[in-house]
């Protein structure tokens, strides 16, 4: 019986290792440009889910005990310390206990609980809306960092070609699919971040919908003395 060798796979001289091995510093850099935009991506969006989760919680701990209470002072004290709508609700209070004043007598009541209640509504919406705007920029530029990758990576694979001497397939094909690479993760950094842009914006208007909502109505309570 012939004695046959076990056969080893060929391993790849070439991928995400030799990239960065022969790459050098700029296609390095590069890379941890990418790696940063992704990592920070990946958190915005899931801080901001968890954002989202916490105000429709409070959202629902405002339909079973805020407007259960017999007075709005005992239905703010109800509500969790760290809650948003615990902060609308207090804002509109403070508006309305302390309206006479020297600068604020010139105001009509009405007029002076309505700006406080959306000066409040507007705080909310901007911490639901931080780091909203770096998504939208990886998703615009992370293409293109990973194309500048890419370009950089033939440019060096051409140059260590025209040293060489030689112009094989296998002296074109490795170098180049090395820096193609580079335009892959840019594309798999930017994919995620525009659809979590899309989607968080859309849970956001959601969300803000609800505290919009509520300030309406502590405004009627206030003004009116119903909802």
């Amino acid at each position: 019986m012939e004695n046959t060798a076990p056969v080893t796979p060929e391993t790849n001289p070439y991928g995400l290792e030799a990239l960065w091995r022969d790459g050098g510093p700029i296609a390095q850099a590069t890379l941890i440009i990418l790696l940063i935009m992704s990592a920070v991506s990946w958190y915005i969006i899931f801080s901001k889910l968890w954002d989202q989760r916490r105000l429709r919680k409070g959202a629902k701990v405002v339909e079973k005990q805020f407007w259960s209470s017999g007075s709005l002072k005992e239905a703010v004290d109800r509500l969790p310390k760290d809650s948003d709508f615990r902060a609308v609700a207090e804002d509109g209070l403070r508006a309305s206990a302390h309206h006479e004043g020297r600068l604020t007598d010139r105001i009509d009541l009405h007029e002076w609980i309505t700006l406080s209640l959306q000066r409040s509504v507007d705080v909310v919406n901007s911490k639901l809306s931080t780091g909203m705007a770096f998504l939208a920029t990886v998703g615009s530029t992370a293409p293109f960092v990973g194309l500048f990758g890419t370009v950089w990576g033939i440019y060096h694979a051409l140059i260590a070609i025209g040293l060489a001497g030689q112009a094989s397939i296998d002296k074109v094909a490795g170098p180049v699919g090395e820096a193609l690479i580079m335009t892959a993760i840019g594309l798999a950094v930017a994919v995620p971040a525009v659809m979590g842009y899309n989607w968080l914006i859309r849970r956001n208007k959601t969300a803000m919908e609800r505290v919009r909502a509520f300030s309406a109505d502590v405004h009627n309570v206030l003004l009116a003395g119903k909802r």
